[in-house]
């Protein structure tokens, strides 16, 4: 049970971060990644539920007040962005896609991962209306990759913006991905689907793309083989955890009692 007061988004056992921030809540499904969203299955769960931040289920909506979340978190986090949505859909203004960007440049003591399946009107707005949250070191830009058809098309558009950090989440993983195009990409997390009607992940593919990171320099983060009870499936991978972060990028820490920031590097 969380501290009283304490907001639970301040926490999470997402493996590769350590928090959400749900400024959106809600989306509507475009590819066979989001099949068995977990995010539509817990929030339906609460429709209909007087007072509950999901009582309209997983209706798309906006959450201005959770705006400012990240600046009263004075601890760094690595946060992931909307969790239970896509930053990106097409029913999100750009306005407010520049508000929460606004939010972020404004705690680079924080790490932010934003990650979508909405690729092309990502690059889109990182290259004109979001070019000033584009180069900032903290904010990870990431696409969902999760077969050849649908999801490596994303890795392109992910490649034409210009940011200075871009990452693959490669889960779940659906097929054999095939030779990537790993230019300019800065990490890759792959991971097999888990609970109810979880479709299997093999093991070559994911070794392949461990090869293929390896070939490249770029960091591999292993989440998980997924699975109806994922827990006994874990996450080895040839007997070992794959918990590499994209390195030498500046990292940020609070002065909390000057209240000024001290840029370093890894």
């Amino acid at each position: 049970m969380a501290k009283k007061g304490r907001n639970m988004a301040e926490k999470s056992t997402i493996e590769w971060t350590d928090a959400t921030w749900n400024p959106v809540r809600g989306c509507t499904k475009i590819s066979p990644g989001c099949k068995h969203c977990y995010a539509q299955v817990f929030a339906e769960r609460f429709r209909g539920v007087p007072n509950h931040p999901y009582g309209q289920g997983f209706d798309l909506r906006l959450v201005p007040e959770k705006l400012g979340e990240p600046l009263r978190w004075k601890t760094p986090k690595r946060i992931f962005v909307n969790s239970m949505s896509d930053l990106f859909h097409p029913k999100v203004s750009a306005e407010y896609i520049a508000k929460v960007a606004e939010v972020m440049i404004q705690a680079p003591w924080h790490t932010f991962q934003v990650l979508t399946k909405r690729a092309d009107r990502m690059a889109d707005l990182l290259n004109t209306s979001l070019a000033f949250a584009a180069s900032a070191p903290h904010i990870w830009w990431g696409v969902s990759v999760e077969n050849q058809k649908h999801g490596v098309p994303r890795i392109a558009h992910l490649q034409r913006a210009k940011a200075k950090v871009r990452f693959l989440s490669i889960e779940p993983l659906l097929e054999d991905l095939g030779k990537l195009n790993l230019k300019g990409i800065h990490w890759v997390i792959v991971g097999g689907e888990s609970g109810h009607g979880a479709r299997p992940m093999s093991e070559p593919w994911v070794t392949a793309l461990k090869i293929q990171c390896s070939k490249a320099k770029v960091p591999f983060f292993f989440k998980q083989w997924g699975g109806r009870q994922k827990s006994k499936a874990g996450r080895l991978l040839h007997g070992r955890t794959y918990d590499e972060m994209p390195i030498q990028v500046p990292l940020y820490s609070i002065q909390l009692n000057s209240g000024k920031f001290e840029n370093r590097t890894v």
